[in-house]
């Protein structure tokens, strides 16, 4: 979801700390890679190998650094990756489109609180842009079109009371977003942190909150793997999910950590890495809030029927 170089940088991390085994017992480990944006998101991930989480469920941690989604979806059903981070729409639209790939782990959700997520959508101050539903009939943009940025936007604007199939998108960087509205060249932008935070500063105004206000428990993201590695590797799966669980859970309660942890693999400004607003961090899923999202994914054309969520989710 960020503006990062192209291509694939491995990070040589593996679960090693204080506590962990001798080297007779680290040789058993079963090595692991997980392809991941080099986002706030995907912090739990982080601290599941510094705090040695994977480690004791007998796994040995590579993270790959990627761009996104066009780099983690292709390389897990190639089998570069195990596992990957990936946001909900893109699962939601691969299988639609026949790839056999499913959420063994949730990864981020929003706030739930207009005005205070880690999304939102921002127009210059005196624009006469106020609201979501003011966004009907107007022009947005989205880093990536398709996706579920416009999605969740279109849902928010209906559940608002106006016409989510009548807002205009325009494909634009986060990193480029700002200085377009600041121009006039687009009426409003959606944006991520840290370019939310950097935004305000700047003196726009944040209009909506599109994931919040589109269902207050959306989940965005999370980590997938192909079915074909569900059904060979139960024990694999099993093991990730336990790590990944327990760090979802530590990152809630320990944002500071979520915040050092950020800056060890990003390049955000310490002092702004300091205010940004983080999502929160749950093992479960929300499997309304994926129901209210595939509908308007479906209402819209973004998928060609409802998504199956029995297929796509792990069980609960």
């Amino acid at each position: 979801m960020s503006g990062l170089a192209a291509g694939a940088l491995v990070l040589t991390i593996t679960a090693c700390n204080d506590n962990s085994a001798s080297e007779g017992s680290a040789e058993e480990l079963q090595e692991v890679s997980v392809g991941a944006i080099a986002i706030a998101d995907v912090a739990p991930l982080h601290l599941a190998v510094q705090e040695g989480f994977f480690e004791e469920e007998g796994l040995d941690v590579e993270i790959v650094e990627t761009t996104g989604g066009a780099v983690s979806l292709p390389g897990v059903v190639a089998g570069d990756y195990d596992f990957a981070f990936l946001n909900v729409a893109s699962l939601m639209i691969a299988r639609d489109q026949g790839l056999d790939v499913e959420f063994i782990a949730n990864g981020t959700t929003t706030t739930g609180e207009p005005g205070a997520d880690n999304i939102g959508i921002v127009a210059a101050a005196d624009s006469e842009l106020e609201s979501t539903a003011d966004l009907t009939g107007h022009q947005s943009t989205s880093n990536q079109l398709n996706n579920i940025g416009d999605i969740a936007t279109r849902l928010a604007v209906d559940n608002a009371g106006g016409d989510g199939g009548d807002v205009e998108f325009v494909e634009l960087a986060f990193g480029e977003a700002q200085a377009a509205v600041e121009n006039g060249n687009v009426e409003a932008a959606l944006l991520a942190e840290p370019y939310l935070t950097q935004a305000i500063d700047a003196g726009l105004n944040v209009i909506s909150s599109p994931y919040a206000e589109a269902h207050p428990e959306l989940d965005t993201g999370g980590y997938f793997t192909r079915s074909e590695t569900v059904e060979a590797e139960p024990e694999l799966v099993e093991s990730f999910q336990n790590a990944i669980n327990r760090a979802l859970e530590y990152a809630d309660e320990n944002p500071d950590e979520v915040r050092e942890i950020v800056a060890t693999y990003t390049e955000i400004d310490e002092e702004i890495l300091q205010r940004i607003q983080l999502p929160r961090f749950k093992p479960e899923f929300t499997r309304e809030s994926l129901e209210d999202l595939g509908r308007s994914a479906e209402k819209y054309g973004y998928l060609t029927e409802e998504p199956d969520l029995d297929a796509l989710l792990p069980e609960q």
